[in-house]
């Protein structure tokens, strides 16, 4: 059976990666992005054509991903005049490899739905070197019978690939779990600068809260930096921030408040007001330092 053309919007390292990883396992790819040395990488590797709007991308290929950096940016790549929805037509799908509003992409995927066309939400885990392997965490929703048409090829993607449920629901899952991860990340920066300020060996501090119950994968990462000086979470201030920001809109169109979210927010908001916001992270160590300057 023929594998389905591939049309792929996005080209930053996990897209970029991902994308190489189709081409190994023998995909033909469509793609477009406004980095052209991304995009010539991926010419350059074969069985791949370059496309000049959305509109031309989803007419010439059968599954639209999408690895894109905000809500808004995927509604512009959409909803363009010659964008993705112009070139959709019945059987065709869309996955949002992003990290999405959930009430941005239901609303979506409404719209591709009129058109006969599925749309799954597939939010990532892991790195990009992850994602040359084809080894991510794949967090996908949608009405399950798209969801199984297009899992063969989430399955040369991922490692681990979850349905969550409806259309949404990935999108969801993985904001809560970078409210979760960021919130832990922040405080234990903050805790590792109030150490520093009170005469606390860093190392010492890490020894004993890694012994107990509060050690984590995030705990190191942010020891890793920290005590060590070494950037190794590969997740920037910048995307933790906006991140934040979307969990904090959901939250308040389910109608609620999450103060915690806020707080974390507030604090990463000021880490990329203070110029960290390309920086890994655990970086926010240094803003909080900061807060202690006599």
């Amino acid at each position: 059976m023929s594998k389905p053309v591939i049309g792929f919007i996005g080209l930053g390292l996990m897209g970029g990666n991902m994308v190489e990883n189709l081409q190994t396992r023998g995909f033909q790819v469509n793609v477009m992005d406004l980095n052209k040395d991304a995009v010539a990488k991926v010419i350059a590797r074969g069985n791949a054509t370059e496309v000049s709007s959305g509109k031309e991308l989803a007419e010439k290929s059968d599954i639209v991903m999408l690895a894109l950096t905000t809500s808004k940016v995927v509604e512009l790549v959409v909803y363009a005049e010659d964008g993705i929805l112009a070139g959709m037509s019945e059987g065709k799908t869309l996955i949002d490899f992003g990290t999405s509003i959930p009430d941005s992409t239901r609303k979506i995927g409404a719209d591709l739905a009129a058109k006969g066309c599925g749309m799954i939400d597939a939010p990532l885990g892991r790195t990009p070197a992850h994602a040359k392997d084809g080894l991510l965490n794949i967090m996908a929703a949608g009405d399950i019978e798209t969801f199984n048409k297009v899992k063969p090829v989430l399955d040369e993607q991922g490692e681990n690939v979850f349905h969550l449920g409806a259309l949404g629901a990935g999108h969801t899952t993985k904001l809560i779990n970078n409210f979760i991860g960021m919130t832990t990340v922040t405080a234990m920066s903050q805790a590792f600068a109030v150490a520093k300020a009170a005469g606390v060996d860093g190392q010492q501090l890490f020894d004993i809260m890694s012994a107990g119950p509060s050690n984590s994968p995030f705990m190191q990462f942010t020891k890793f930096y920290a005590v060590d000086g070494e950037e190794k979470l590969g997740f920037s201030v910048a995307n933790a921030n906006k991140d934040l920001g979307y969990f904090n809109q959901m939250v308040a169109d389910l109608g609620g408040e999450s103060l915690i979210a806020q707080g974390t927010s507030a604090n990463l908001q000021a880490a990329v007001d203070a110029g960290l916001g390309n920086n890994d992270v655990p970086v926010v160590f240094d803003y909080f330092n900061t807060l202690f300057a006599k």
